[in-house]
């Protein structure tokens, strides 16, 4: 029987997964009429207008601005995004979702990198992810450019290094402090980036674009990585890390169901690879301690 703070946990854990799956298909929509560096650039210019109060409210959360770990996870932050939807501007819904199931393997190989104990179980799940993903970078079948699934693959290497990072974060004063912190951090890194690419943003979009634009930096940036964080504390490193694939299925069944793209053999088989080493991995991961301070992909 599941305590109740369990319970908690996994709604959060799904609620994570599941605005994090949203930001693909918001992305694409608010791609049709700006590039993808000033899409990021106002998804946290959003996200860091909500996150103000939890970041503001208390001397001890203000103080977060002075740690060197939360400054750096907050750039890192903020360049995975540039690099993952400047990926996502020549590849499809699907494929970009796809290649998001990869980053439970790259957890794997950074934790036996940084000295913990990781399973066979856990290799044949890196092993089956990995050779998807090079499936579906070898045949995208119009699915999407070599460069997109560089950028794309690329990104979740930085996001990786986020996660790493984030283990030195200190103490939080309240559970919403870090996330709040580090979207502002990664909107000012961000601002003078997405400036020198293209200028200053176009504001004059239509109503659907900035639906996109909200829902991506309310939904899928600020109250995502807040329901994660609160999630993965109280759940086991392997329960938790099975969430992260609600979002390449989700993603990816979105950009079939909606946005007309092709489920080809390529992206099916190789898919299903990367979800299916995803799982081996986290849940070959059974003795790894919780992480209080992780975050996914999107």
């Amino acid at each position: 029987m599941q305590s109740p703070s369990k319970k908690i946990a996994f709604v959060a854990l799904i609620l994570a997964g599941v605005c994090w799956g949203l930001g693909f298909p918001l992305g694409k929509l608010v791609l049709r009429e700006t590039d993808a560096a000033h899409m990021v650039l106002l998804r946290f210019v959003v996200a860091a207008v909500v996150a103000a109060p939890f970041a503001l409210r208390t001397p001890e959360a203000r103080a977060l601005f002075k740690s060197p770990v939360i400054l750096a996870a907050g750039a890192l932050y903020g360049i995975a995004f540039m690099v993952q939807f400047e990926g996502l501007a020549h590849v499809s819904v699907t494929l970009a979702a796809l290649l998001v199931g990869a980053m439970p393997a790259l957890i794997a190989i950074s934790a036996k990198l940084l000295g913990e104990k990781v399973s066979r179980a856990s290799w044949g799940g890196v092993a089956a992810a990995t050779l998807g993903a090079a499936l579906i970078a070898g045949k995208p079948d119009g699915a999407g450019s070599p460069l997109g699934v560089f950028l794309s693959l690329g990104s979740l290497l930085i996001f990786l290094a986020w996660l790493i990072v984030l283990r030195r974060a200190p103490k939080a004063p309240t559970p919403m402090a870090i996330p709040a912190v580090t979207v502002i951090v990664a909107a000012v890194v961000i601002l003078p980036i997405a400036w020198v690419m293209h200028g200053p943003p176009k504001l004059a979009l239509s109503p659907m674009a900035w639906t996109g634009i909200l829902g991506l930096g309310v939904l899928g940036t600020l109250l995502a990585t807040a329901a994660w964080q609160f999630g993965s504390a109280r759940v086991g490193s392997a329960s938790a890390g099975v969430f992260i694939n609600i979002e390449p299925l989700m993603g990816a069944c979105v950009g079939v169901l909606l946005f007309g793209d092709h489920l080809t053999w390529a992206l099916a088989a190789g898919g299903l690879m990367i979800i299916a080493g995803s799982f081996a991995v986290v849940l070959g991961e059974r003795h790894a301690p919780p992480v209080t301070a992780s975050a996914g992909p999107i």
